[in-house]
């Protein structure tokens, strides 16, 4: 009795306080209220009094009705408002010792009542949930897929039109419960103790011929035997460490097909190479493989041996860094891989975030494929003149950079990338006219000049990092007005915009909504944002809405709500501290969606985890550690303010909104209206004691999608690759993984005729999923 009455006492006392202080932020009384119960509670005990169980029943049914008014039949909200207390009411109906039986008299029908009612299936309902299905029917039969051929898979969504959509149809929602593992590899790259926090393996592998081309965190370059996943070659592209990289990833490579054969009788034919592919001498390339590199170059390779490409630039290699304006180690690389098309191979790059005001510029730049010799550059600094820059020229300081991957229209000649920020992300006052309207956008660049045909801005004066993070998906689109040339690209902020892309013009509406307005002095918020008639924008967070696994953290995390600057999605960062929903991992990111272009719909994984976000004055001051990647301390160098930035969480590490923070959910493109949509994903791997309940987890990765109406994705922070159908949402399958999945995974027809389905699981840094190296192909048993 001695140690639950200091249990009821110490918590007693911390509801107390922080209820006093939550009070004091006009927050609810709910938690001082409870505290003054629980030390009342623990005198009764420690006096020997039977009226602590009238006094506890009492606490229960409150809670029970204020969590009811706050959560309503909710699961997740109900029992982290009600779970802890109703099993601190076991041990003190158990060890009571006095007058047992009537001190629970009342108290055990109570907590029989809460127990019930907290476990009711009403409340195992999910609100959030969308539930119907999608039509099952073939719209366009003769949608452009880019090419018709099954057993490849050219390029990072499979071709440059970005649909990640694979008309591969073997496994069906009949016989996917046969699918099982057909080989494992393993790279040998994994994370280094002098690697930066955000290490991930990230890459889609190509399918040409009959091998596997894929690049790895720290940018070797494999080839595999896409039967038997035998490695045939590797080259290691000897990238040295940096601890001021903000990534060390690589989502894939690219291809050129030859040039002077028929390419519909050509086969890549990858040859077992007995010694790296490094110390091979350069020769004469007719097909090509690009790798971008951690360290700025743009590497050129012969597929079938992996040795440099002699044809290209300075034998293979091409240094990034020319005609920078500044060049510190570490802040321009490309983690995605180039865009081949239209004779160019054209390249982008990530500027890091808010480590410094004068950084690497954000330029797009076209090179001739085979010379690598520079056609065009895209400055979105000096957005006008696209003529090759000179020799002693440079391009413009920090200007908005793509990070993501391009997609391109060869037939109308326009490539399409999606557009990051000027950096310092959540300082406006250094920008200029032009990197305002090219900003948080996408644009239409003419291959042939770089000269831009249009943009389409989703953000306006953009100071949350909402840098456009997804690859465009390019499909024909069936509307009133008849079949129109559509793109289809999500965004963090939870709108999918879908554009006409010859034009830019929007098929679906896109409308300005008032925004919250406050910003620091020299700096200022526009006045509206940009939103789409295709949203998966998230409800406004309230107090009510915040969470914990007891009372108790819930608690503290309404405490911190209360304290930071929050008026809804666009709220400005401050120096108090401001709460950003959707936050910096955004509702949808790299992985972007992918879309059926004979049924035009579209499956995603929206995903909702609020970010804070806090501007330090430095007023001189030495900030000790910065610069500590996406999530922590940046420096903004240069600048009067450092940001702070991270996951809304509390002090045991999770989420302080409660869940579901995952969903998969489909679209029907005809209409633009959800289908469904259903949580995602458990918490298996995200507690040591290994439990699989489907919460709704966060996941960062892309889906894929076959004619067969089968999804496949991992992405979740559980180790799993799933499958779902397409038409109702369903999970229908699933594997469990080795590793973190936070790849997109691709499909193709192997030399005997089968579909293998392949997923790269090597973990995430930042989200804190199993590191590992591994490749796994999937296939129906016999």
């Amino acid at each position: 009795m001695f140690l639950l009455t200091a249990l009821f006492s110490v918590i007693g006392i911390v509801l107390a306080v922080g209820g006093v202080w939550l009070l004091a932020l006009d927050g609810s009384a709910y938690y001082a209220i409870s505290g003054v119960l629980f030390l009342i509670i623990a005198t009764l005990l420690k006096r020997r009094r039977s009226s602590a169980h009238l006094m506890y029943a009492l606490l229960l049914a409150g809670s029970l009705v204020w969590a009811l008014w706050e959560s309503g039949f909710d699961w997740w909200p109900l029992a982290s408002r009600m779970g802890l207390w109703l099993a601190l009411a076991l041990p003190l109906m158990i060890f009571v010792r006095r007058n047992a039986f009537q001190a629970n008299k009342i108290l055990l029908p109570v907590w029989i009542v809460c127990t019930a009612l907290t476990l009711s299936p009403l409340a195992m309902q999910d609100p959030t949930a969308v539930e119907g299905t999608m039509a099952n029917r073939v719209i366009d039969p003769d949608a452009n897929i880019g090419f018709a051929d099954k057993s490849e898979w050219r390029a990072y969504g499979r071709t440059n039109l970005g649909q990640r959509f694979s008309p591969v149809n073997q496994i069906t929602v009949d016989n996917i419960d046969d699918l099982e593992l057909a080989w494992e590899y393993q790279t040998g790259d994994t994370k280094g103790p002098r690697d930066v926090t955000e290490t991930t393996y990230q890459v889609t592998p190509l399918k040409l011929g009959n091998a596997l081309y894929l690049c790895t965190p720290h940018n070797w370059l494999i080839a595999l035997n896409a039967d038997t996943g035998e490695e045939l070659w590797k080259y290691d592209a000897k990238v040295p460490a940096e601890s001021q990289r903000q990534h060390q990833t690589c989502r894939g490579v690219s291809y050129l097909p030859p040039s002077d054969v028929d390419e519909a009788s050509y086969q890549n034919v990858a040859v077992k190479v007995n010694q790296p592919s490094e110390q091979l001498e350069p020769v004469q390339c007719n097909a090509q493989l690009f790798m971008p590199t951690s360290d700025a170059r743009l590497l050129a390779f012969d597929p079938t041996t992996g040795a440099l490409c002699e044809n290209f630039a300075d034998a293979g290699v091409l240094d990034l860094m020319h005609n920078m304006p500044y060049t510190q180690s570490g802040y321009y690389y490309s983690t995605s891989p180039p865009l081949v098309a239209n004779g160019r191979v054209v390249v982008a790059g990530a500027v890091n975030d808010n480590y410094d005001i004068n950084s690497p510029s954000g330029v797009i730049r076209a090179y001739d494929v085979k010379t690598g010799e520079l056609v065009w550059n895209w400055d979105s600094g000096h957005p006008d003149d696209t003529s090759p820059i000179g020799p002693d020229e440079t391009y413009a300081v920090s200007s908005p950079n793509s990070w993501s991957v391009a997609s391109a229209d060869e037939e109308l000649g326009l490539a399409y990338f999606p557009m990051g920020n000027r950096t310092p992300d959540q300082l406006g006052m250094y920008r200029s006219p032009a990197e305002e309207k090219y900003a948080t956008s996408v644009v239409a660049l003419s291959l042939e000049t770089g000269q831009a045909q249009w943009v389409q801005q989703f953000v306006h004066h953009d100071l949350w990092d909402m840098d456009t993070p997804a690859q465009p998906v390019l499909l024909d689109l069936e509307t009133d007005e008849g079949k129109q040339p559509a793109l289809v690209v999500p965004t963090k902020q939870g709108d999918v915009y879908v554009l006409n892309r010859a034009t830019g013009e929007p098929i679906f509406p896109i409308t300005e909504e008032p925004a919250p307005q406050g910003a620091l002095p020299g700096d200022f918020t526009a006045p509206t944002q940009p939103t789409s008639a295709v949203s998966f924008k998230p409800e406004p967070l309230t107090e009510a809405k915040m969470w914990g696994a007891t009372p108790i953290d819930q608690m503290l995390c309404r405490i911190e709500f209360n304290s930071l600057d929050y008026e809804g999605r666009y709220t400005p960062p401050s120096e108090k501290g401001a709460l950003i929903y959707p936050g910096n991992f955004g509702v949808f990111n790299w992985g972007s969606v992918a879309v059926d272009p004979r049924r035009q719909v579209m499956f995603g994984m929206p995903l909702y985890l609020a970010f804070t976000s806090k501007l330090v004055a430095k007023d001189g001051q030495d900030l000790g550690e910065t610069n500590r990647g996406e999530q922590g301390l940046n420096e903004n160098a240069g600048a009067p303010y450092a940001v702070e930035m991270g996951p809304f969480l509390s002090p045991i590490g999770i989420p302080c909104q409660q869940p579901p923070w995952g969903y998969v959910a489909g679209v029907d493109l005809q209409t633009g209206k959800t289908a469904w949509q259903h949580k995602n994903g458990t918490i298996e791997d995200l507690t040591p004691l290994k439990l699989p309940i489907k919460m709704g987890v966060p996941g960062i990765g892309g889906p894929i999608i076959t004619d067969s109406g089968v999804v496949f994705m991992a992405a979740s922070v559980d180790n799993y690759l799933r499958a779902y159908n397409i038409k109702t949402g369903t999970q229908i399958w699933q594997a469990r993984l080795p590793a973190g999945g936070q790849a997109t995974p691709m499909t193709y027809i192997n030399s005997q005729g089968e579909q293998m389905v392949v997923q790269v699981a090597g973990g995430h840094g930042s989200i804190g999923t199993t590191i590992g190296d591994y490749v796994l192909a999937y296939k129906l048993s016999k």
